[in-house]
């Protein structure tokens, strides 16, 4: 048997909590992620931890006001949270779970000390989750062989109460894009009826609130390297009923020239998995990777509406721009906020300006800078560059090199610079030459943000040269 008396890292913030709950009364246990985590040898932030037997909970909650602030969750949720020295734990006491409704708050919570371990680590949602730790006496407690299956990669679901929280689908496939692992058949058949269920409700959206939704995709995107797993998991789940734009991709053929790797559905998860890689390789974190990862996934969805095979030669032409629709539409169905979108919408619809372009001029990234950011709140080059690098790396056996790169080295010299440039022209110049302000405003400036694009504008000097031009060729048309 493994030893496992030193299995979590326990810091003295740590330590001091443990020691007020068991002077509590209580038998505390780390459970949960952190063990799951530890057994992986992955580092764990947080500590959660459970309390069980009879627990003096006014005890427990003025020892633990000497170490820090105590927020009572314990009326609504059993759970209370603490952090000292910057380390955040949630001590929780065994509960039985029933969802009553949709949201945070759709759970009816009854709270029992005295409930076994079995019966509280039943209510978890997969064995790998299931595993609790002794850090009095060093001991794994695992009643449902969660390591066992941790070890070979298995998604187990514990219990029957698996079925109370639709969300658990969800943070199937969630796992499966973080660790690598693959469904039990039994577990696969759990979420299948659970989906069919939902189909006939209404769908996921009616059963879980957005923001709970978010909150696995957004784990996913932060998190996951294992993107075909996930999307495979979607389908084993039958969860990809609910995700129609991702769904309509599988199929859709592409140029074995350029797509050697199969469909269009197998190149979003391998583009996507490589945006994840690249992020952890260059230590993205954050809304920068979710955009990455994220705007690899949705990327070319608009070829399902504009792929065309005529005499065997497949082609996509079009695509980019198709793809905003259907992108914007699945992102917003995860729930994911519209600052999101703002940034990997322009992406989608930018991902091939670098085609035949051997070689970019500082005007031609200058406009890509520009359509990348048309709103002042869109996407910068280097998102776009991430989810280009993706693309190209996402093929399988006929990956190229990206391009990116050399879009990257022009807008690096200070001429360029890689965000948008403020119009150097603007409409008081206009009004100090006569203009009255009004509709023809608009398309001369937005001519001469072209020409300072184009590099003929760099300076007030130059831009009232160019306007004196402007003028003299209006006069002359």
């Amino acid at each position: 048997m493994t030893d496992t008396t030193g299995l979590v890292s326990l810091t003295p913030a740590a330590i001091a909590v443990i020691h007020a709950t068991a002077a509590a009364g209580g038998r505390p246990l780390v459970v949960g992620g952190s063990v799951r985590d530890a057994l992986l040898d992955r580092p764990a932030k947080d500590i959660d931890l459970e309390i069980h037997g009879p627990t003096d909970v006014a005890e427990l909650t003025s020892r633990l006001s000497v170490l820090g602030h105590v927020d009572h969750r314990g009326q609504a949720f059993g759970v209370l949270a603490i952090r000292v020295d910057g380390q955040d734990f949630d001590i929780s006491f065994p509960r039985r779970d029933s969802m009553a409704g949709a949201g945070a708050r759709g759970f009816g919570i009854d709270i029992d000390p005295n409930i076994s371990v079995e019966q509280a680590f039943g209510r978890r949602d997969f064995t790998i989750n299931a595993m609790g730790w002794n850090p009095l006496t060093g001991e794994l407690i695992d009643p449902y062989d969660g390591a066992s299956d941790l070890h070979a990669g298995i998604l187990r679901h514990t219990t029957a109460s698996f079925r109370e929280d639709p969300l658990r689908v969800l943070r199937a496939v969630q796992f499966a894009g973080r660790f690598g692992f693959t469904l039990a058949p039994e577990t696969a058949a759990e979420c299948r009826d659970i989906t069919d269920a939902l189909a006939k409700s209404g769908g996921l959206s009616k059963a879980v609130s957005p923001e709970r939704v978010w909150q696995e995709w957004r784990k996913l995107a932060r998190r996951g390297t294992a993107w075909t797993n996930a999307m495979d998991t979607l389908v084993d789940t039958g969860l990809i009923r609910f995700y129609p734009e991702l769904a309509a991709t599988r199929g859709v053929e592409q140029d074995p020239g350029w797509h050697a790797e199969g469909d269009v559905w197998t190149h979003l998860a391998l583009a996507a998995e490589q945006a994840a890689v690249n992020a952890e390789r260059d230590d993205l974190s954050g809304t920068e990777r979710e955009v990455a990862v994220l705007g690899a996934l949705v990327h070319d969805l608009g070829k399902v509406t504009h792929t065309q095979n005529t005499d065997g030669r497949i082609t996509s032409r079009g695509h980019a721009a198709a793809g905003v629709a259907p992108a914007a539409a699945f992102l917003r169905r995860i729930g994911a906020p519209e600052r999101l979108l703002t940034r990997v919408t322009p992406i989608v619809r930018e991902h091939m300006s670098h085609v035949g372009i051997e070689q970019p001029t500082s005007s031609q990234v200058r406009r890509l800078i520009r359509r990348l950011d048309t709103n002042g709140a869109g996407a910068t080059i280097h998102d776009w560059a991430r989810v280009v690098d993706a693309d190209c790396a996402g093929r399988g056996p006929s990956a190229k090199p990206s391009p990116a790169t050399r879009w990257l080295a022009v807008a690096a010299h200070a001429t360029v610079g890689d965000a948008p440039r403020k119009g150097i022209l603007t409409g008081e110049h206009l009004i100090a030459r006569g203009y009255v302000p009004g509709p023809e405003f608009k398309p001369l400036l937005s001519a001469a943000l072209d020409a300072q694009d184009d590099g003929w504008i760099h300076d007030e000097q130059s831009a009232l040269v160019w306007l004196d031009a402007y003028e003299a060729d209006r006069i002359e048309r």
